[in-house]
């Protein structure tokens, strides 16, 4: 006990020396575990977002951008795709699920993804109040998006075009009621306002089809003005004929032409994931992504950054070990009668050798502690940000199997540089050095 205490105040008495050494180790150490916990954890949060998925179709362009656009909803998507070539997919003897997804709209800043309700068992996300959506305009809010923004059920809301909170170009004749809030799932719903594929498209289309109504109703008085009276009622009734067959034939018309985004598919058995996306983009005119590809490749370009935060945390820490060297050498040094004296009152050499370590620990110990703190700080601040920004929450867990590794790299670094700055201890001639006083 009274060597430790010892060891305390060798330590603390010279405080400049003992701040850079600390300094050092805390951001060598507050380094590498917040690296490694901000990517362990970007890590899952991605893999748990695209589990639900094999297979993501959408219009050409980049599939990384596809599958973040679609899948993590945090780009802005390639482009539509006809509803048509969806369903052939949607077909294929392969695809066990096929979701349509459709967005472009948002309400200060959060997306209104349209989409069908099975997408929102695939992330097994259940209701905490409220229903599901049923008819157009009637919306499901995710549970971040109901804390931000404060919605409750039966609020409305107007839709902006675009994905950026704008306050321009609002659908305001189609307004959307609030019919159900979500649990927290944990996933990209908690940051959604999801509806039906309908409501997004009633709302793009309806300024053309006011447009289409006008064009109708002005070529029906000019066709009246030229009609003769004696043929007017036979006239007349082949006209509202041929206006049914052009509504009948416009409406299938406008069928053909709807667009959705994306359509995220599951397979039955890994021989799709191998032959549909080749398939797709080699002969259609859209293009298939696989998100648990382009999220490794993503993972694998963080990686690289990983590994030089790494690589400079360990140049630290090989800097920190060499400064706790110079400081204990100093010491030493600068304490031979101090030593001297001790072994006059009964310490063994590795008694004081005991005394050397034991401040070598303590810098060490204190210094990972402090600076797994900071690390840990770190990824707080991240969470907060992230939380507001794209709803990804980071949990603050204790040490894992790698730091309590890391530690013991420290451990050894700063026993090798005790003992090299010990070896004057061995040396140590005790009668020597109190005659020298």
């Amino acid at each position: 006990m009274k060597i430790i205490y010892l060891a305390y105040k060798n330590m603390v008495s010279k405080p400049l020396n003992l701040m850079l050494s600390l300094m050092l180790l805390m951001l060598s150490v507050s380094l590498v575990t917040f690296v490694l916990q901000l990517s362990q954890q970007l890590g899952g949060q991605l893999n748990k977002n695209i589990a639900p998925f094999d297979m993501v179709v959408g219009a050409k362009g980049s599939p990384l951008q596809l599958v973040l656009s679609s899948v993590l909803h945090v780009d802005a998507p390639t482009g539509n795709i006809k509803l048509k070539e969806a369903e052939f997919i949607e077909n294929h003897p392969f695809v066990k699920t096929a979701i349509p997804v459709s967005y472009g709209d948002s309400y200060k800043g959060f997306r209104i993804l349209g989409t069908e309700s099975e997408y929102l068992s695939l992330y097994n996300a259940k209701l905490a109040d409220g229903e599901l959506f049923k008819t157009s305009f009637e919306v499901v809010v995710g549970s971040n998006v109901a804390e931000r923004l404060q919605l409750k059920i039966g609020d409305s809301f107007i839709g902006t075009h675009g994905l950026i909170d704008s306050g321009d170009d609002a659908h305001d004749e189609h307004p959307y009621v609030v019919t159900g809030i979500i649990e927290q799932t944990g996933t990209v719903v908690d940051q959604l306002l999801i509806t039906t594929l309908e409501s997004i498209w009633e709302s793009h289309n309806h300024e053309d089809e006011d447009h289409h109504d006008e064009e109708q109703d002005e070529s029906h008085d000019h066709d009246e003005e030229h009609h003769d009276d004696h043929d007017h009622d036979h006239e007349s009734d082949e006209y509202h004929h041929d206006d049914e067959t052009s509504e009948h034939s416009d409406e299938h018309e406008h069928d053909e032409e709807r667009e959705i985004t994306s359509l995220l598919v599951k397979f039955k058995n890994p021989l799709g994931m191998v032959q549909l996306p080749r398939f797709i983009n080699e002969n259609t005119n859209t293009q298939a992504a696989l998100p648990g590809y382009e999220i490794q490749r993503l993972t694998n370009l963080f990686g690289s950054g990983v590994k030089t935060i790494n690589g400079i945390a360990l140049a630290i820490l090989l800097v920190s070990a060499l400064s706790i060297f110079i400081s204990l050498l100093k010491t030493i040094r600068e304490r031979k009668k101090e030593l001297a004296l001790l072994r006059t009152y009964g310490l063994s050499t590795n008694q004081i050798l005991l005394l050397v370590f034991s401040e070598g620990i303590f810098l060490a110990l204190i210094g990972f502690i402090l600076g797994w703190v900071l690390g840990r700080l770190g990824i707080w601040g991240v969470s907060q940000y992230l939380q507001v920004s794209n709803g990804y929450h980071l949990q603050i867990l204790g040490p894992d199997l790698t730091e309590l590794l890391f530690l013991g790299i420290i451990f050894v670094i700063t026993i090798i540089a005790t003992l090299l700055a010990s070896i004057s201890i061995f040396k140590l001639n005790v009668a020597k050095t109190l005659s020298d006083a």
